[in-house]
């Protein structure tokens, strides 16, 4: 099968000003995802999708194809994931080049290793997808809320259900999907139905959304690394 890495990495950033090529523990952000790709060797085509020159030319620089740019319908605000992979399958296609598998990689992923890749596209073999997840710390069931400057319990009754008794929940890290092209178009998005979790250690997953994020980011990858 025919395999593409899609590096979603558009520019304009607004919490964190050029967050996806800003340096980060000596090399650009985008650095990170651009390398685990390459390494894992599962990929015949690794490209970055992005409407940014300043972003392509460090893609390039670090071995990834930017073989178009990103249109604006794809790059304002209002585009969502299905929509990019959508362009650029498309463009491929119109181009006499056509993937059997894709793999949409977010740029902002610096603890992604080259081995989660191989093994979560080992797991996906059989389904229409691989989305990677992390377990909730503690019991959804137990969450609280704040009503009218009283802390309640979200549900009362399953305040008193021990940890042992509820079944282990998890969320979408938002750090790749993999997923057949066929599959992303018969459900119109990179989650079909028939998508399997890969469970993935909390060490290699972090969102980095704002400047504290990124100074947390920067401490762990510090105690990863040694």
């Amino acid at each position: 099968m025919k395999t593409v890495a899609i590096i979603t990495a558009r520019g304009g950033s607004k919490r964190i000003p050029g967050k996806n090529i800003k340096n980060f523990m000596g090399k650009p952000m985008l650095a990170y995802a651009i390398e685990a790709a390459l390494e894992s060797g599962i990929f015949d085509n690794v490209m970055v999708s992005t409407d940014s020159e300043e972003i392509a030319e460090v893609a390039r620089k670090y071995g990834a194809e930017v073989p178009f740019m990103r249109s604006e319908r794809t790059s304002n605000d209002h585009a969502v994931t299905f929509d990019v992979l959508d362009e650029v399958i498309k463009e491929y296609k119109n181009r006499g080049v056509t993937f059997d598998v894709l793999c949409c990689i977010y740029p902002c992923v610096p603890f992604l290793k080259a081995s989660t890749l191989r093994a979560a596209y080992e797991q996906m073999q059989g389904h229409s997808a691989c989305v990677p997840v992390c377990k909730y710390p503690v019991p959804v069931e137990w969450a609280m809320k704040i009503e009218n400057d009283r802390l309640v319990p979200n549900d009362r009754e399953a305040q008193n259900i021990r940890s042992q008794d509820l079944t282990p929940k998890y969320f979408d890290v938002g750090m790749f999907y993999f997923c057949t092209v066929d599959g992303i178009y018969e459900h119109n998005s990179p989650f079909p139905d028939d998508s399997t979790a890969y469970v993935i250690d909390e060490a290699e997953c972090m969102d980095i959304d704002t400047a504290d994020d990124w100074r947390i980011a920067e401490i762990k990858y510090k105690i990863i690394k040694g």
